[in-house]
């Protein structure tokens, strides 16, 4: 690989995705590891979309889940989450946490990952509702974006259609799960690690891949 070309890679998560948030810490270890040699780009899943965009009391396993991915990678759910649980009015909707993810993902000089890591703390640590407005303003205030820009792109129906593009952009990559890692290749999109997944493992996984880009024959 040349030393200007960087490897081109993207995250697929949702931000109500639990196991997301768990692999958060290492996927931001290994992308600052490897910022030098990686483009990683950020789209959103449609994990809680439909018929499953409902609250949070319908889906009673989360609270034993929550427990397994804390001891498996170490994030910690905060005092917030844990009320938005227990009075399980909140909505899972994915479609609008996704809005709420390109409205924060187009502003100019912000980070995806940034974007991605304070939209989940304001669900996993705060338990703020990601169908609030009010939210994505204060994340775009905590990074230092245009807030009423923010917002407004939120609320329009461009912002559905760019969380609607991301959803598909997904299916055409055919991923399933989330959240997944995936290295873009001359062979198509290659899954890299997985959920409980550390970023020294993520780092030899990419090392292993480039070396072998590098000594595959070509075809030409």
């Amino acid at each position: 690989m040349p030393s200007a070309e960087r490897a081109s890679l993207t995250y697929a998560f949702d931000a109500y995705c639990p196991w997301c948030y768990g692999f958060g810490p290492a996927l931001r270890a290994f992308a600052e590891d490897n910022a030098h040699r990686i483009r990683l780009d950020v789209l959103s899943a449609g994990l809680y979309t439909g018929a499953r965009a409902r609250r949070v009391a319908d889906y009673p396993h989360l609270p034993a889940e929550h427990g397994r991915i804390a001891r498996l990678t170490g994030v910690v759910f905060g005092a917030g989450h844990e009320r938005a649980l227990s009075q399980g009015t909140a909505v899972l909707d994915s479609a609008a946490a996704a809005a709420g993810v390109s409205a924060l993902r187009d502003q100019p000089g912000i980070s995806e990952l940034d974007v991605a890591e304070a939209v989940q703390r304001a669900w996993f640590v705060d338990g703020r509702s990601l169908s609030d407005a009010e939210v994505y303003r204060d994340i775009a205030d905590e990074l230092g974006a245009d807030a009423d820009a923010v917002t407004t792109a939120y609320a329009s129906s461009g912002g559905r259609e760019k969380a609607r593009a991301d959803f598909r952009a997904l299916r055409r990559l055919r991923v399933t799960s989330y959240p997944t890692l995936l290295l873009h290749t001359a062979d198509g999109a290659d899954h890299m690690g997985g959920a409980a997944s550390t970023a020294a493992a993520l780092t030899a996984a990419l090392d292993q891949r480039l070396t072998t880009a590098v000594r595959k024959p070509s075809t030409q």
